[in-house]
């Protein structure tokens, strides 16, 4: 198993207009959001238990409810984007270079992402709850999103000639996430980030929140509406 991190856990808060998120900094992917500070930092306590298997699949020991506290050290004014509901603002500690191990921890808890999508698309219903007003895509429909965006950040990172796989490509689809998390580690240790690109390990938080937050969305709805 691979070292984890335990006791206060390093988190920043990124905050729009109308929404505000709260990331753990060297947890990529547990990101949740809500109306003001108290509520995004609330929301982000809930899901430390949908957060753990990420953890389990990656090998990080992942601390325990009793364990846990967040340090808020940092606060971000947000963007547009942030108020439309994605992470959009790269945190001053993702400047700093990884170690080699801590860049592989890195990448093994994006690939651990990537398995607990697969896993809940393979279990999940072809046809998902819809909202209120009938509103949300199907399984398959967000399965294919969550591919065009991962084609889409690996060129933010400076991958280049990427082509969305075919949902039903395994063999692309390994490649393309591979690719992705190989550029991850690499760079997470090197610490540069050209012009235009994004560093490696805003990266690696927001390809992994996008994969998670779908994942999370797809268990939800693939479940009766409670009475």
């Amino acid at each position: 198993m691979l070292r984890g991190m335990t006791g206060v856990m390093p988190v920043y808060l990124e905050g729009g207009k109308h929404r505000v998120f709260a990331c753990a900094l060297e947890w990529p992917g547990w990101c949740r959001a809500g109306r003001d500070e108290a509520s995004a930092l609330a929301a982000l306590a809930a899901y430390a238990p949908r957060y753990a298997p990420v953890a389990a699949e990656a090998g990080v020991a992942f601390p325990s409810e009793a364990e846990a506290s967040f340090d808020v050290v940092e606060r971000l004014a947000g963007t547009a984007t942030t108020d439309f509901g994605a992470p959009d603002v790269v945190a001053t500690a993702d400047a700093a270079p990884l170690t080699e191990p801590k860049a592989r921890q890195l990448g093994a808890l994006v690939k651990a992402s990537w398995v607990i999508l697969d896993r809940v698309v393979a279990a999940a219903p072809a046809e998902l709850r819809k909202g209120p007003r009938g509103g949300g895509r199907d399984r398959d429909k967000i399965a294919e999103h969550v591919l065009a965006a991962e084609t889409a950040y690996g060129r933010k990172l400076g991958l280049r000639g990427l082509k969305q796989p075919a949902l039903d490509d395994t063999a692309a689809i390994a490649t393309l996430r591979g690719a992705i998390v190989a550029t991850l580690i690499e760079a997470a240790v090197q610490a540069s980030t050209p012009a235009g690109q994004w560093p490696p390990r805003y990266a690696a938080r927001r390809i992994a929140w996008h994969v998670l937050d779908h994942a999370w969305e797809i268990e939800d709805r693939s479940t009766p509406a409670p009475v």
